[in-house]
């Protein structure tokens, strides 16, 4: 007769693995699998290139961009990402990063902004804008957000970006906030943050740009805005439009200490 002493281990050891596993959420195993892929974030890449575009003289009158305000004063990158969008005196606007890359290609370089802004994601300048939000947004990782909301302006915007993220429309009645406006939802296996206070605000909002390994395209956040609409039936908004920028201001200040971890990756 065989000892049952071995038989039983095994089966403890068994019982234990099982119940680790089960203790094991879904977010946690998405969130290794984020960990694996950091090292050789194809973001990088696209970081690099951002760089050369910056300092190298293009357009119609051949300059760089070095000499482009994002909100820290002209040249300065580092700490702007995490104060965008804000308001700027001399296009009297709110800009999000998209928005006041799109003036200073146009004034500085002589870019036609409009032809930029209508062409599709992943053509032409498109892809150089991608670059250059990449390169942008990683000369602040690490540092938290505190986007400026004190003029009539920002005040103003961060009220549209409150109630479009609240408004439910289109063929399936569906708003930001059916997502992302409650704690403990997902979708699939995926958790979803909940973008109307910490931590999920900065972490969700902190997260863009981002290289999406399911399709292989680095993500700017005026297209995950975008592709936030085409999920719940909208029409597309216009590149760097007022409502998009609204969502980021709206965004933005509620993640305000969150950390930025842009250009990060996604599944």
């Amino acid at each position: 007769m065989r000892p049952v002493l071995p038989l039983a281990v095994a089966l403890l050891l068994a019982a234990a693995s099982l119940g680790a596993w089960a203790q094991k959420t879904a977010a946690d195993g998405i969130a290794e699998y984020r960990a694996m892929l950091a090292d050789g974030n194809p973001a990088d890449l696209f970081e690099a290139k951002g760089e050369g575009l910056w300092k190298q003289a293009r357009g119609p009158k051949n300059a760089s961009l070095e000499k482009c305000d994002l909100g820290k004063g002209p040249g300065v990158v580092k700490g702007a990402f995490v104060e965008l969008p804000r308001y700027f005196a001399d296009t009297q606007r709110v800009q999000d990063m998209e928005s006041r890359l799109l003036t200073c290609m146009e004034i500085l370089q002589g870019f036609n902004a409009s032809e930029i802004a209508k062409t599709s994601f992943g053509r032409g300048e498109q892809v150089n804008m991608t670059a250059l939000t990449a390169y942008i947004s990683a000369e602040s990782r690490g540092m938290s957000f505190n986007l400026p909301n004190n003029t009539v302006q920002e005040k103003t915007m961060y009220e549209v970006g409150k109630r479009l993220f609240f408004t439910r429309s289109g063929t399936h009645d569906f708003s930001c906030s059916s997502c992302h406006g409650e704690d403990n939802k997902r979708i699939r296996l995926q958790d979803l943050p909940n973008l109307t206070k910490n931590p999920g605000a900065g972490s969700g909002f902190g997260a863009w740009p981002a290289y999406r390994v399911s399709n292989g395209q680095m993500w700017s956040m005026q297209l995950r805005l975008n592709d936030c609409y085409r999920q719940q039936r909208f029409p597309y908004p216009l590149f760097g439009s007022d409502a998009t920028i609204a969502l980021g201001m709206y965004l933005g200040v509620n993640g305000k200490g969150g950390e930025s971890i842009a250009p990060a990756i996604k599944r």
